[in-house]
């Protein structure tokens, strides 16, 4: 993962880690597209969000640690699709890492453990949806086997201009 050894553990989200996951977050508000939030959160804030992923459940918020450091280097989530409850079996998933931690794997590694840990969940489907362009979004989620089933055209406005959202869906069962 870096040039020195990196252990990376992955493990459920908890309240401590909080400070951390709400920067990471915040850089993507602040820099990017990549979430379409425009205004930035304090922990406070983002708690309700963190209690909305139990530690087991359909609904997860698990976060990569490297070990020797106890550095957050990135989080991935499964909430709910829809509020309806037909669309129970469906969680949308998205990834979030820090920008030092971009491109290193940690996303994979996250996604990767996040969908073991949903194996058993009453769980069909699981949707991502990518502000466009992302490339290396777009890769990562093909290359875990999610398949593009559409796009949201000029969908959402940040920083002067109109993003598109490409979905994405994979196959829980």
């Amino acid at each position: 993962m870096s040039q020195r050894q990196t252990e990376v553990q992955v493990r459920a989200g908890l309240e401590a880690d909080l400070g951390r996951l709400t920067d990471i977050y915040n850089h993507y508000v602040h820099e990017t597209a990549i979430t379409f939030d425009t205004i930035a959160f304090t922990p406070e804030e983002r708690l309700p969000w963190l209690r909305s992923h139990p530690v087991d459940g359909p609904y997860r918020l698990l976060v990569a640690e490297d070990v020797p450091s106890a550095r957050i280097l990135g989080y991935v989530t499964s909430s709910p699709f829809r509020p309806k409850p037909a669309y129970s079996t469906s969680v949308e998933v998205t990834v979030y890492c820090a920008p030092d931690a971009v491109g290193r794997g940690v996303g994979t590694l996250l996604y990767e453990a996040l969908f073991e840990a949903l194996k058993g969940e009453d769980l069909h489907r699981a949707y991502a949806g990518i502000a466009q362009p992302n490339e290396a979004s777009t890769r990562l989620h093909t290359r875990l086997g999610f398949r593009h089933i559409g796009t949201y055209e000029e969908v959402g406005r940040k920083f002067g201009r109109y993003w598109d959202v490409a979905w994405y869906e994979r196959e829980l069962d």
